[in-house]
């Protein structure tokens, strides 16, 4: 019936690309160079009729062939709090009724001004990048960056939706938090890079608030948590200087000096400025005594507020050196600036800056994790939507299995660090109202670089596997995929790297002597007696209950090895508490009364994967002695054998020494 197709590998044409775009199968026509009318050919032996057609059409002139046109359709995605179904019923399980009434409705609303009005802002923001002038027409210097009108507008829109407010005004008690986190993970991807400032400002006002609201900082505090458009203030976090890095306690060179009124003037090179246009900024300098010695390390810094400009709008004693030519969140202002000078004023006590600063820091890598869930659903959108669109091989992407399969992979993924995040928002929202108990506090401390460093890494994989699923049409510009994967790639460096950040978490059990730890595991297990019922939930239960006892049985070994070994593990070992404590969340979510066979299909995806890499791979000698040794040499190769410990680069001090990386984020973007 059907006339036998040979595999393309065995065809017995081979094809030739030609001048005018088509592919022509090489036979043994002779053809002649085209002439100037059109294309001529002299052939020596008959063609099949298909190939006749196809001479045809090269031979008519280009001015009368129609110009083809990519028409494929574009995705569509409506209101995204409506589209998702696991934030609707996330908020459904938790919510007392009378704050789930209230927030649906605003959060419906404010879902239909993302999709008519804010969306289109944040395309404009990318169009239209800041710009640097650095003098006037008539030779003064000026330093001004100016932004687009939509970016001013997002700051606007920010104070109006009271997306900082939110938080501070606790008007749904310890849901407050979570609330504002769930704001922002809508506003996020639609807001043309807008929520990189709000993630400071919050920081900026969680600062302020832990310090009491001196008197100094209460006009500042009122602006930075209003939803008065005109008053409303954004601030930078200016940590990183000409060293860049996380090392900000052998990094920091800025030199406060006080001057007679109290007060101090800031000196020095400031390498990254994210939201250089903000209207304050928290620093650390060192305080010069009256020789003009500074003390080193840590417990040498403080912690400064200064205003970016004066009432008039001038600069406060800082030039702007440069606008930082990025990778990606092209649509926000970051410099490099020059501290000339600049009036500050101190706010916590001298030496104890970084203690005062990691409130904010806190806060921003929390807002990192709403950044990295946030791009993660919003490639996901956007992939199924396109699947229901596009045809190829004769049906609609969503009919091959294939395809839907690996966007069911990056659901998973995405279901999985949304429970994450909001977990830790559930966490600080009980911290920020006195509601936590010492357990929730330790559980929040190590949470929060956990999630930040894997939910950093997921953001990455998961948008450059839904980039592929749209094509070629996920590497156009213009349909503004690229832009999310820029975007996203710098959640695992912003904040902290993730090596940074898998330290902190190791800080935080040497620093709480091993309670945090007890209270992780005694968490989860919690977590697994709810569940242990549900039937459909079984295996899983059983893959986390041995993933728990790998990960006891690893603390048990490695507390007899040398410092070295865990800090060899500290990735690995990061990621075994997030996958083990993601996949108790997602077993919580499935057996809640009402829960969807979505919701059990997610929970049992995601525990079949490994739970405990730390113990895979220290069974399979990877933290051994020996093993950075063996990884130097990998590097850079045997040569570095005969340099022994400067190719190791001494890793055990990172763990000991209070002055090693802070892991702040010093390559903030």
């Amino acid at each position: 019936m059907f006339a036998r197709r040979l595999p393309w590998w065995r065809s017995s044409a081979t094809i030739l690309p030609w001048q005018s775009g088509h592919f022509l199968p090489r036979t043994r026509a002779r053809c002649q160079t085209p002439s100037v009318k059109g294309i001529s050919r002299t052939v020596e032996q008959p063609v099949s009729a298909q190939q006749k057609q196809v001479l045809e059409d090269l031979e008519m002139p280009l001015v009368r062939r129609p110009t083809e046109t990519l028409f494929q359709e574009q995705p569509k995605t409506g209101n995204p709090y409506l589209e998702d179904t696991l934030l609707r019923s996330y908020l459904k399980t938790h919510l007392p009724p009378k704050v789930l009434e209230e927030v649906h409705q605003d959060l419906e609303r404010f879902g239909n001004r993302l999709l008519t009005k804010i969306q289109p802002l944040g395309w404009e923001c990318e169009l239209n990048p800041p710009v640097f002038r650095q003098f006037d027409a008539w030779g003064q210097r000026v330093d001004r960056i100016d932004t687009c009108s939509a970016w001013r507008r997002m700051k606007e829109i920010s104070a109006e939706e009271g997306l900082i407010a939110e938080a501070y005004e606790r008007k749904y008690s310890n849901w407050s938090r979570l609330y504002q986190a769930v704001k922002l993970y809508l506003f996020s991807t639609s807001s043309g890079g807008f929520n990189c400032p709000l993630a400071m400002t919050d920081g900026a006002a969680k600062v302020i608030e832990s310090l009491g609201i001196p008197g100094s900082l209460k006009s500042a505090f009122d602006r930075l948590t209003s939803r008065d458009p005109k008053k409303f203030w954004t601030s930078g976090q200016w940590m990183t200087e000409r060293r860049g890095g996380s090392d900000v306690a052998n990094g920091t060179e800025t030199v406060a000096r006080r001057q007679p009124d109290g007060t101090f003037r800031l000196y020095g090179f400031k390498w990254f400025t994210s939201a250089a246009d903000s209207d304050m900024a928290l620093t650390l300098a060192r305080i010069a005594d009256a020789e003009g010695q500074c003390p080193q390390g840590s417990r040498g810094l403080s912690l400064f507020f200064l205003r970016v400009r004066d009432e008039e709008g001038k600069l406060n004693n800082i030039q702007v050196q440069r606008l930082k030519d990025k990778l990606g969140t092209r649509q926000m202002a970051t410099a490099e600036l020059w501290l000339q000078g600049a009036r500050a004023e101190l706010i916590s006590a001298e030496g104890r800056g970084v203690a005062s600063i990691s409130n904010m820091l806190n806060i921003t890598r929390i807002h990192n994790v709403i950044g990295a869930v946030a791009s993660m659903r919003r490639m996901i959108s956007l992939s199924r939507e396109y699947a229901r669109r596009r045809v190829t091989f004769g049906k609609l992407l969503k009919d091959h299995p294939l395809h839907m399969q690996t966007i069911a992979r990056m659901e998973v993924q995405a279901r999985g660090a949304f429970l994450l995040l909001m977990e830790v928002a559930r966490l600080l929202g009980l911290a920020e109202t006195n509601l936590a108990s010492e357990q929730d506090q330790l559980l929040l401390r190590l949470l929060v670089p956990v999630a930040k460093l894997y939910t950093g890494k997921q953001a990455t994989a998961v948008a450059v596997e839904a980039m592929e699923s749209f094509g070629g049409q996920g590497y156009m510009e213009d349909t503004g995929v690229p832009v999310i994967l820029r975007d996203t790639l710098v959640l695992s460096i912003w904040e902290g790297t993730t090596n940074i950040l898998s330290l902190d978490v190791l800080r935080s059990l040497a620093k709480s002597q091993g309670r945090v730890m007890a209270v992780f595991l005694s968490t989860v297990q919690e977590k697994l007696e709810l569940v242990s019922g549900t039937a459909e939930l079984a295996p899983a239960v059983q893959r986390v209950r041995g993933a728990l006892g790998s990960l006891a049985q690893f603390l048990e070994k490695a507390g007899a090895e040398p410092a070295e070994t865990m800090e060899l593990a500290a990735r690995d070992f990061s990621y075994s508490l997030a996958r083990i404590y993601t996949g108790a969340l997602l077993m919580e979510h499935a057996a809640r009364p009402g829960a969807s066979s979505t919701d059990t299909c997610a929970a049992l995806r995601w525990c079949n994967q490994e739970l405990c890499p730390v113990a895979a791979e220290s069974g399979s000698g990877s933290y051994r002695a020996g093993a950075a040794l063996q990884d130097s040499a990998l590097v850079y190769g045997d040569s570095a054998l005969v340099y022994g410990d400067s190719a190791l680069g001494h890793g055990g001090s990172a763990l000991g020494h209070k002055d090693s990386a802070l892991g702040h984020g010093g390559s903030r973007l």
